[in-house]
């Protein structure tokens, strides 16, 4: 008998515990690749929405952990502007609302100016057109937006305290987040949360954003008009959010703790698979088989449960974000891709976790001598 087969005939001569094993390990790598997938996904979406239109730097008020509070004078913008080497300005006022549709969950409000570059960048549907000067109570909504809400070009609805506005357009978006929220004119959303002539920030591209000395440049050169302006660059923007720290922090903690239950029962399972061997192992020592070998046999086991689990959890994950990211609940708030290296990194993790918890198995097999083992009961 070939020294793989007699492994994997160790496995399935315990069908209930080693299911078991492979179900505790499903867990625990599900929740590595379906939380950290969507903490991933947060943050793709969010640097996706910056590198559509190309943007270099982000400027916002100095200090704020939330980057939604950040507060800046509209009228910055025009300085801004004249610094040499700045391509564009587009400033932009982020907030969450609302909507008795979707129950708690926030849907995403952006407001620019009708003439944003960002505004005529959007993917209007057939049917559509962007918002102009001339529209007075009227918005844009994401696809999938407009979908949970069940809404077309024309129709109505309520927003900011029962305001009625008509739906000029529905755009697409490669960003799960614009795609399930809605962009209005920066006046109607200045009005609503009382912060006329203010802005959440702007962004800024430049004429050379391969030259990275003129990057910095121009970053020290808008960080002097003000002693409360801090510029970033994109991605550096995204990962300090904290909203996305935050979830990254929370993502890897539950899956910390999974891992721990996986690798308590991968001991367990192991554990018990040695001592009721005892007898085998002995045989087998006997037999000629030496301490190396024996360690093998037991880490060859518990890598092979810890790989069925990997796929069973990966699986799994895969299709529960998916699922969830098409409930009108949490539309426009996760998004159903997972990368593939999250999916490499938890079959990774699941292999970890097998041989951490078939180690201390392994070497209580390999130190068990023949005479003992024969006489064990």
């Amino acid at each position: 008998m070939r020294f793989y087969t007699f492994v994997l005939k160790n496995i399935l001569r315990r069908r209930v515990r080693s299911a078991l094993t492979v179900i505790g390990m499903a867990v625990a790598v599900g929740a590595v690749v379906a939380l950290v997938g969507i903490s991933r996904g947060f943050e793709r979406s969010f640097l996706a929405i910056y590198q559509r239109e190309k943007v270099d730097l982000i400027i916002q008020q100095r200090g704020v952990k939330q980057k939604l509070t950040s507060v800046l004078d509209a009228g910055l913008g025009k300085k801004i502007a004249e610094v040499p080497g700045v391509k564009t300005v587009n400033s932009g006022l982020v907030d969450f609302t609302s909507m008795d549709e979707l129950g708690p969950v926030g849907v995403l409000v952006q407001g620019w100016e009708v003439d944003s570059p960002m505004m005529r960048h959007l993917n209007i549907l057939t049917g559509g057109r962007p918002l102009e000067a001339s529209d007075k109570n009227c918005l844009l909504l994401g696809e999938r937006l407009a979908l949970s809400l069940d809404k077309k070009v024309g129709d109505t609805l309520k927003v900011f305290d029962d305001a009625t506005y008509t739906v000029r357009g529905i755009f697409k978006s490669n960003t799960v987040y614009e795609n399930g929220g809605m962009v209005v004119p920066l006046a109607d959303l200045q009005r609503f949360m009382g912060r006329r002539g203010q802005v959440s920030g702007f962004t800024v591209t430049v004429d050379q954003p391969d030259h990275k000395a003129e990057v910095e440049r121009i970053r020290h050169a808008i960080e002097a008009l003000g002693k409360n302006l801090e510029v970033t660059p994109t991605i550096d923007f995204v990962n300090s959010t904290q909203e996305i720290v935050f979830i990254r922090a929370m993502a890897w903690i539950t899956s910390a703790v999974a891992l721990v239950i996986g690798a308590v029962g991968m001991l367990n399972t192991m554990v018990m698979s040695v001592f009721e061997r005892t007898r085998e192992i002995g045989i087998l020592r006997a037999i000629g088989w030496g301490r190396w070998r024996v360690i093998r046999m037991i880490l060859m086991e518990s890598m092979v449960l810890s790989l069925a689990g990997g796929a069973v959890g990966a699986a799994g994950a895969v299709l529960l974000t998916r699922v969830l990211s098409n409930q009108p609940a949490v539309s426009g708030m996760i998004d159903s891709y997972v990368a593939p290296d999250v999916i490499a990194q938890g079959f990774l993790i699941a292999l970890c976790v097998g041989l951490l918890g078939a180690a201390y198995p392994a070497y209580r097999g390999a130190q068990l001598l023949p005479t003992e083992a024969l006489r064990h009961e």
